[in-house]
């Protein structure tokens, strides 16, 4: 289920951010949400306050009144969870600016290498478009990398229409407006 972060969830979330990292998240070249996270609190995440704060972060950073890096937009941040298990993290962002365009679109998300083939990430992301609805987003742009066929799978199972590809990412339309 899509829950808001938790700070009840750190171990099983670090037991997932080891996971990511034996696959090289974290990294200088993951540009990603996720790799940035990793770099930048991984090690610090041991301590639960550094870890509460993280949590704190990632809800004040729906509102648009937060201070965020240049660039960078509010975004909704849930967690998947099976009960107390971290599955994995899926974030809408309000707003695209021409790099989320071309490259992150309006929602990116990760599922934990243990808890995938399992139709979690399908799950995931069908349960995240009432809540980009809610937001006044419709349709929501999702990307994948050109080489990711279980995350193109993913979006074509949650209705994602193919626009086009722009450099390595597969660019897809997602309506969020109920049927």
């Amino acid at each position: 289920m899509l829950i808001t972060p938790r700070s009840a969830l750190r171990n099983t979330f670090l037991d997932a951010v080891r996971e990511f990292r034996s696959e090289g998240r974290g990294t200088a070249s993951d540009d990603t949400m996720l790799g940035r996270d990793i770099a930048l609190h991984g090690d610090r995440w041991q301590e639960p306050a550094i870890f509460d704060e993280y949590v704190r972060r990632l809800i004040a950073d729906a509102k648009a009144d937060t201070a965020r890096p240049a660039g960078m937009v509010p975004s909704t941040t849930l967690w998947f969870a099976e009960g107390d298990v971290f599955l994995g993290r899926i974030s809408i962002r309000h707003q695209l600016t021409p790099r989320l365009m071309e490259w992150g679109g309006s929602i990116g998300y990760d599922v934990r290498p243990s808890a995938r083939g399992r139709g979690n990430g399908r799950t995931m992301l069908r349960a995240t478009l009432p809540h980009a609805w809610g937001l006044g987003l419709d349709p929501v742009l999702v990307t994948c990398d050109t080489d990711n066929i279980a995350s193109r799978k993913v979006i074509e199972a949650a209705g994602g229409v193919f626009e086009d590809k722009r450099g390595d990412k597969l660019r897809y339309w997602i309506a969020t407006a109920p049927s």
